[in-house]
């Protein structure tokens, strides 16, 4: 007789479920330190859970846990058919945001095999369940590595020998007990793609980053990007797969196995310009579904301004001029100020007079800012002529 650990790992292959693990419900307390320094030099994005200790004791986020089971859901890597040429420049959204949003994919594969198990389970016993998706309490990442789905990586993310890192991941905290798998150790060697090749140099050498350098952060900010990252993020507005395509644990990886995790290129890579005046209920109904819009709409208007500016797309300059005049969010008008300090060559006295009257009556100081420093790049470029 198959023991229930066994028909557990049956049923999660039933469900569609690519990879499975168990670890104890042992403190993750061996990561205290790393995250205190992390949180004290300033590396921390802001988004992680709020009180440290639950995130290294499972006892205080659930009733007497025994164990922990770890998932991981391979996700496509490329797009089998590219969006149609319009001649328009085109953003793109990084691949872990193609698809239906993960965290309803595995909430969902999470709540059919925590059914399966009660199925399974004795019914003498009273079995419960924690589920958690990338915003619990604990690391994913610490989760899987204990529970033996890969190793994490230089760049701090779970690789795994069959999928690479381009894997979703979620845990559940039960009191049921299962025997542990087997911990990975990491196999980088003396590989360092990763960290050699990542435009900010967030990564810090030994599996952590400073979170606040990462342009997959940088993207999802609200405020003003910093004039330092605006360039690297090149014309992705969403994201960042750098560190993933360098791996060569990732070479030659791209799986199709969820039909929801399949990217429409109309909307993974869209046109930008659209972008710019596209109203809420346009955003919600063609990104809503993607993990990619979780911060609205400004961020990705933002990033989409930044990445016109690099992919050198003149033909936007009309409507950039329109957002300074018109929008009424400073991040946006700022951004698109600066964007012209970099699409303008043809520096004429009307568009001097324009953005010096927009100057003028911009009261948001970082805007002020942007606006300055575009008429001077302007006003420069002018004098040359």
């Amino acid at each position: 007789m198959p023991t229930l650990k066994e028909q557990v790992i049956a049923a999660s292959r039933e469900i569609g479920i690519d990879k499975i693990g168990f670890t104890s419900a042992a403190p993750f307390d061996y990561l205290e330190a790393s995250l205190i320094e992390q949180k004290k030099n300033g590396h921390s994005s802001g988004f992680e859970h709020k009180v440290l200790e639950e995130r290294l004791y499972p006892e205080l986020i659930f009733d007497q846990p025994k164990s922990i089971i770890a998932i991981a859901l391979a996700y496509p890597t490329k797009i089998h058919n590219k969006p149609a040429r319009t001649g328009a420049k085109r953003g793109s959204f990084a691949r872990a945001s193609w698809g239906i949003d993960y965290h309803d994919i595995l909430r969902d594969k999470m709540a059919q095999l925590i059914d399966a198990i009660k199925e399974l389970a004795d019914e003498d016993d009273e079995v419960t369940f924690k589920p958690m998706v990338d915003t619990g309490e604990l690391s994913d990442v610490a989760v899987a590595q204990r529970a033996g789905l890969g190793f994490i990586g230089l760049n701090g993310l779970l690789i795994t020998p069959e999928f690479g890192s381009f894997v979703y991941l979620g845990e559940i905290i039960t009191n049921i007990p299962f025997e542990p798998d087997t911990p990975m150790a990491n196999q980088c060697g003396s590989c360092t793609r990763c960290i050699d090749y990542c435009p900010p140099k967030a990564l810090l050498g030994d599996g952590r980053l400073n979170a606040t350098r990462c342009l997959s952060y940088q993207t999802q900010t609200k405020g003003f990007m910093p004039e330092e990252y605006r360039p690297k993020i090149r014309s992705v507005i969403y994201g960042c797969d750098i560190c993933q395509q360098v791996c060569p644990f990732n070479k030659g990886k791209d799986f199709h196995f969820h039909p929801d995790m399949e990217p429409d290129p109309e909307v993974v890579m869209p046109e930008l310009q659209p972008l710019l005046t596209i109203s809420n209920k346009e955003f919600k109904v063609k990104f809503g579904h993607l993990s990619g819009s979780w911060r609205g709409k400004k961020p990705i208007q933002r990033n989409a301004i930044i990445a016109l500016a690099n992919v050198k797309d003149r033909t936007a300059i009309p409507q950039l001029l329109q957002l300074i005049d018109n929008d009424p969010r400073p991040v946006i008008r700022g951004t698109a100020a600066w964007a012209l300090g970099q699409l303008v060559r043809d520096v004429t006295p009307e568009m001097l007079d324009f953005l010096q009257q927009a100057a003028d009556k911009e009261e948001e100081p970082e805007a002020q800012v942007e606006f300055h420093k575009a008429l001077l790049i302007l006003n420069e470029r002018f004098e040359e002529r």
